[in-house]
């Protein structure tokens, strides 16, 4: 593993495109004091380089893939492209977006020629290179076409194109396949990387943002491991195979392992000792439903796990993205359920009699497990316990977590912890009036 510091890795490529320093991001918060997204973060990009940046959710890489197209500004540190501090968008540096982002009203070729209005580039030559760029990427013969007529693979190849069309420097890709099926995922990945191999696309490097720990190693030279909240570098894993990449191969299964085995280890303080997060009401939780929670409690207990199983296994028998996996163990993992560890999910106890419970006692162990370990749902329930009518507007804890979290990230937060507490009928939640209330408030005063 190389260490985000290791200057030697700089000096045998050269000077950096990209450097990141100290680079910290946060944002004010309702209640006061500031939300850290990003912390201290130190890392490059060299010269004919693709950077894969792989992290929980809450771990800021979007952010950072904003902060480098110069969309948003950081608190503190610096961020360098060719040795110049980014101070708003840069002409090089062009952005592919999870979300394929086109305008509906224009054909493929207006869209494609929007990444040349800011530029001021004549009609004609805007006309000659959006042409270029159509062909280059595959649509030749789609130019007069609209988005609503192209399939989504097609629609995000108009979205490269718009990029490509400015010819950048450096390109930053937010989760660019995500939204695809497998298949045309597969595609459009495979084409992309031909063109790159072959030196037809006018691009010295890429950073990636990727929840595919697999497509990290088909894709990167080196993946960058982010832990959240706030999102910090933990590790830099260089993948040195060369291309085209063999998935049977055991050095890519190696180091897929390997990632794996970063993304699920406990963020760890400089001197080594494990950082604790305790949760409190304010605290992120895991976007997991009760549905995948008990699904995956289900197949780990399976005789075909016996109680463990490795993440990357896990994943492609449940058929769950990386992402969509950690936060169903992470939410496991705090009810105490099952452990993480070393890249796999080990049933604990108290999953396992979950697992072998009927619908009714599950939901009992449920409602205890989580007013043990989730503090939020423990508060919702006293506060509606101690009023007389038991019952509360949801928008008063949803103001509360403002203190904490983002608007969003709020919203997200109340959303799973009152759907985990309807399950295991703790409280109920009228979205109609917005009201939190217990069903039998004479029979659920105990604490």
């Amino acid at each position: 593993m190389v260490t985000p510091s290791d200057t030697a890795v700089e000096a045998a490529q050269g000077a950096p495109l990209l450097t990141i320093r100290k680079l910290c991001q946060s944002f004010p918060k309702a209640g006061g004091g500031r939300l850290n997204v990003l912390n201290d973060l130190d890392f490059h990009v060299g010269a004919h380089e693709i950077v894969g940046l792989l992290g929980r959710s809450g771990s800021g890489k979007s952010t950072l893939l904003r902060i480098v197209a110069g969309l948003a500004r950081p608190t503190g540190g610096e961020v360098r492209f060719r040795g110049e501090s980014i101070d708003g968008p840069n002409a090089a540096i062009s952005m592919v977006f999870q979300s394929f982002a086109l305008f509906p009203w224009l054909s493929v070729l207006e869209n494609v020629e929007l990444g040349l209005e800011a530029a001021g580039v004549h009609a004609a030559e805007k006309r000659e290179r959006a042409l270029a760029a159509i062909d280059l990427i595959g649509l030749d013969g789609f130019e007069t076409a609209f988005p609503k007529e192209l399939s989504g693979g097609m629609r995000q190849r108009v979205g490269f194109a718009r990029a490509l069309v400015v010819n950048p420097a450096l390109l930053l890709l937010d989760e660019p396949f995500s939204a695809l099926d497998v298949l045309t995922a597969e595609t459009l990945r495979t084409d992309f990387l031909a063109l790159w191999a072959a030196g037809r696309i006018p691009i010295e490097s890429m950073l990636i943002v990727t929840h595919g720990i697999e497509e990290a190693v088909l894709m990167c030279d080196r993946a960058i491991v982010f832990t959240p909240n706030p999102g910090r570098v933990t590790a830099e894993i260089p993948i040195e195979l060369p291309h085209p990449r063999n998935r049977q191969d055991p050095a890519f299964h190696a180091l897929v392992e390997e990632i794996y085995i970063q993304l699920t280890s406990p963020p760890t303080a400089p001197g080594g000792s494990i950082v604790q997060h305790p949760l409190t009401p304010g605290s992120p939780l895991p976007h997991a439903t009760t549905n995948q929670m008990t699904g995956l409690v289900t197949e780990l207990g399976s005789a075909q796990y016996g109680g463990k199983a490795d993440l990357r296994t896990l994943a492609r028998s449940a058929r769950l993205d990386v992402e969509a996996l950690l936060q169903i163990a992470e939410a496991l993992q705090i009810l105490g359920f099952a452990e993480l560890a070393d890249g796999n999910l080990l049933l604990m106890p108290d999953g396992a009699a979950y697992r072998s419970a009927n619908t009714q006692e599950r939901k009992t162990i449920f409602a205890a497990h989580l007013r043990r370990h989730i503090p939020l749902v423990e508060h919702i329930k006293q506060v509606l316990d101690d009023r007389p009518r038991h019952e509360a507007q949801v928008i008063r804890f949803l103001s509360e977590l403002e203190d904490h979290l983002s608007k969003g990230a709020s919203k997200a937060v109340l959303g799973t912890a009152i759907g985990w507490a309807r399950y295991a009928e703790i409280f109920s939640y009228d979205a109609k009036t917005g009201m939190l209330s217990l069903d039998n408030p004479s029979a659920s005063s105990g604490r």
